[in-house]
């Protein structure tokens, strides 16, 4: 792991750069170019090391850029509010800091609204999106109030009991039964999320903007992907993004729940790989 100071705070991340190696002379040919770093942005509340199953496949041959977001891993917590824009903000500075001026951007979750929020403030510097379980309307005045009554409660009493209330339903029933080692995992990065860090993100998500006008602007490559038994954001909201994005590609993943990359990580890998293929020929 590495460090920047970015925006006043520290962002905690990862960067296979270092280990590809430079490249013997110049691209002659288009094919030959440096293909575009993979930026992972992680949901709540998580961190980088949900992105494991995606660094190990990609990381030998792409550089994968896998940040904590602000509030989360081993990034400064920040307390209060923490909207989207701030998140988008902080993901182009590291990127700056990086010498990256253009890259393919996943998100999943929360990180699927960051990485929409991202190409709202920055289209140029975006190759290429995947919208992993993600949805693009703004908060309903119901769901505004139980993510301010959740961040209240999570300052309160801490993540243990919101982790084991739903970690049912973060993953498929299936995958607590057959891989546990998931299941634990998934835990473990919701009971270390710092509180005020998790707290301040439910609060900036709960005034997020709505983003369905701004997807028919989508001009990139775009893979909007779900797990099939998916509870917090059900493939009809998978349908909805793939119907408003111009010419993306939907995959849904089955017998996976909200966290497909780590349930079923060869199915969304294969997807995502499907994704990078066609920014490299575009």
């Amino acid at each position: 792991m590495s460090t920047v100071i970015v925006n006043g705070i520290t962002i905690g991340y990862d960067d296979t750069a270092d280990g590809l190696g430079p490249h013997e002379g110049p691209a002659k040919h288009a094919d030959d170019a440096e293909p575009a770093p993979l930026l992972l942005v992680h949901g709540h509340p998580f961190d980088r090391t949900m992105w494991h199953p995606q660094t190990a496949a990609f990381g030998a041959g792409r550089r994968v850029i896998v940040p904590d977001l602000r509030g989360y891993g081993a990034s400064s917590v920040r307390p209060g509010s923490t909207g989207l824009d701030v998140f988008a903000r902080d993901l182009a500075a590291l990127l700056d800091t990086l010498g990256v001026p253009r890259a393919v951007l996943c998100g999943l979750s929360m990180g699927g609204q960051i990485v929409l929020e991202f190409h709202r403030l920055f289209p140029g510097r975006v190759a290429g999106l995947v919208l992993a379980d993600t949805f693009a309307q703004g908060e309903t005045d119901a769901g505004r109030r139980e993510r301010y009554a959740r961040a209240k409660a999570l300052e309160r009493d801490g993540m243990a009991h919101y982790a084991h209330g739903v970690l049912d339903s973060m993953v498929a029933p299936a995958t607590i039964d057959e891989q546990p080692d998931v299941a634990a995992h998934v835990l473990r990065m919701m009971l270390a999320a710092p509180p005020e860090g998790a707290a301040a993100a439910l609060r900036g998500r709960a005034e997020r903007p709505d983003h369905t006008p701004t997807l028919a602007r989508i001009a990139v490559p775009t893979l909007v992907v779900v797990g099939r038994d998916d509870v917090f954001t059900p493939v009809a909201d998978a349908r909805f993004l793939h119907e408003h994005v111009p010419g993306s590609r939907l995959a849904i993943v089955e017998a996976a729940g909200h966290l497909p990359n780590l349930e079923r990580p060869e199915a969304f890998n294969a997807a995502l790989s499907g994704l990078l293929t066609a920014v490299a020929e575009r």
